[in-house]
């Protein structure tokens, strides 16, 4: 019998803090607290071997500030498969502190960053992921913005809308988040999904890791 090497695929998450999730930057063994950790478990556990992960997740990250990374944190790792979850920042850091990005820069430089991967990985997987929001510390009205969560709602629904038109232009599957916290809110309130609104708590993080899974297992 003739015995070959077997030659891990590749899973690269990229994204935001959403996904960044307190990763180790010295050592790709920790993939942070978040749900790339969550599905590295389970895809780890059942397919020993099969994959390797690396999350390259950056809090703080627009799509912009993705697209910055896109050789040392995409290319040259040559995944198999990578997960994309961007945009609240493109809203967030507009209203804070005036450097948004823009919803045409948005779904420009998302498409862009897309046609390259493909054009340089044309056998690669993609999940494009859906951005969400729900009401809490972060996005809630305030005094100085006393229309804060509909602006900041409405703003991410946008980018998302964006999202799913880059993935559609692209033939990619699109992985719907939203209406997945909307409805969990029916079970318990907003809090107890997302710490403030935007960033998940541990079962926010079980949420999107099942949505994950649901969407690689058609794909895969």
């Amino acid at each position: 019998m003739k015995w070959g090497i077997v030659l891990s695929k590749i899973i690269l998450f990229q994204g935001d803090s959403i996904t960044d999730s307190g990763r180790n930057r010295e050592s790709d063994n920790y993939a942070g607290y978040g749900y790339p950790t969550l599905v590295k478990a389970q895809l780890g556990f059942d397919n020993p071997g099969e994959y390797v992960f690396f999350n390259r997740g950056v809090s703080g990250d627009r799509v912009l500030d993705m697209y910055a990374r896109i050789i040392k944190d995409v290319l040259n790792l040559k995944p198999d498969y990578i997960s994309i979850l961007i945009g609240v920042n493109d809203i967030w850091h507009g209203m804070d502190c005036n450097n948004g990005t823009g919803l045409t820069r948005y779904e420009k430089v998302y498409n862009t960053f897309i046609d390259e991967i493909l054009s340089e990985l044309p056998d690669i997987k993609i999940m494009i992921m859906e951005p969400f929001v729900l009401r809490g510390t972060a996005t809630d009205d305030r005094e100085d913005q006393p229309d804060r969560f509909n602006e900041f709602s409405s703003g991410v629904y946008e980018i998302a809308k964006a999202a799913r038109r880059v993935a559609k232009k692209h033939n990619l599957p699109f992985v719907e988040l939203q209406e997945s916290f909307n409805k969990a809110c029916e079970l318990n309130e907003a809090s107890y999904w997302l710490i403030d609104g935007v960033h998940p708590t541990t079962m926010g993080h079980e949420l999107i890791k099942r949505e994950w899974i649901e969407t690689f297992n058609r794909i895969k």
